[in-house]
């Protein structure tokens, strides 16, 4: 199986079940980086939350496995891991410390931090013409979300009532606030999607919505939609923006996985014991 960025045989058409998934992981890890004090973390702890690569805090093995080992179970065959430059660390891991036994690692350079979109650009080559999956790399995702995502027709989204992350999860109520407020349309696929509303998202218009953890399976039009979006308020290329764009003036559908689990998010030290605890008893190698 090969470890590098040669992406093998070949890939699943725009109905069949995905092989691949794309882990964003370039992120500056900013909250991650404050040096807010968490007592008992251990010293390895410390030191990569210093680095703000939050995929690879370890919790017996770097939290990172155990996303690879949930997409595995998922039936994702070809991971690839979107880095900057300056993940050197990441990439010596999976290729030469530690490679997956049943998920082939490829790894895609974003030049400069440029938002989620941009990101997702780095990761043409490996895509190519097939349809994919695209996750956060510093949540764990229930197996339901990931399968049901395979399962479906076509492009599609998986959205959480707004009490589900807090529940089954260590997700504080105030942080629903930081992820993407979603409606539906009348059929059931997405209707729109909106960038961290603000500090209460209530106040959204209406009391439907849904929120988005970044859980998306894409065809390759989603590309197009990414090139085609101006910058953010916030200065970035916003993969929720494109996913609108592609909505509205592209008549993409995209369809929904409803989960009502948790999701476990690690955002920032603070998050470090609740999630250690919550990985105690879960197998890691993927």
């Amino acid at each position: 199986m090969s470890r590098e960025a040669a992406v093998r045989g070949a890939g699943a058409g725009p109905g069949a079940p995905p092989r691949k998934v794309v882990i964003l992981a370039r992120g500056l890890g900013t909250r991650m980086r404050r040096l807010d004090p968490v007592p008992g973390l251990d010293p390895r702890q410390v030191s990569a939350a210093d680095s703000g690569m939050k995929a690879m805090i370890p919790f017996g093995r770097p939290f990172m496995d155990y996303l690879l080992r949930s997409l595995a179970d998922a039936g994702l065959e070809e991971a690839c891991l979107v880095v900057g430059p300056e993940h050197s660390a990441i990439r010596e891991y999976y290729t030469v410390t530690a490679p997956p036994r049943r998920i082939g690692i490829a790894f895609a350079i974003q030049e400069e931090p440029r938002g989620t979109a941009d990101a997702l650009l780095s990761a043409v080559p490996f895509v190519g013409e097939d349809s994919f999956l695209t996750v956060n790399s510093d949540n764990l995702y229930p197996p339901s979300a990931l399968s049901g995502l395979r399962s479906l027709r076509g492009p599609g989204v998986v959205l959480f009532p707004r009490d589900a992350p807090t529940r089954g999860s260590n997700i504080p109520p105030e942080r629903i606030a930081a992820f993407s407020v979603c409606r539906l349309a009348p059929d059931g696929t997405l209707a729109s999607i909106i960038e961290k509303p603000g500090a209460d998202p209530v106040a959204v218009p209406g009391e439907d919505f849904l929120i988005s953890m970044n859980c998306w399976r894409f065809s390759p039009a989603i590309f197009r939609a990414c090139r085609e979006i101006p910058l953010s308020s916030r200065g970035e290329l916003e993969l929720p923006q494109a996913v609108q764009h592609a909505v509205s003036a592209r008549g993409a559908r995209f369809h929904v996985v409803l989960c009502r689990e948790g999701v476990l998010d690690l955002s920032s030290r603070a998050d470090i014991p609740a999630v250690a605890e919550r990985l105690r008893h879960l197998p890691a190698e993927p």
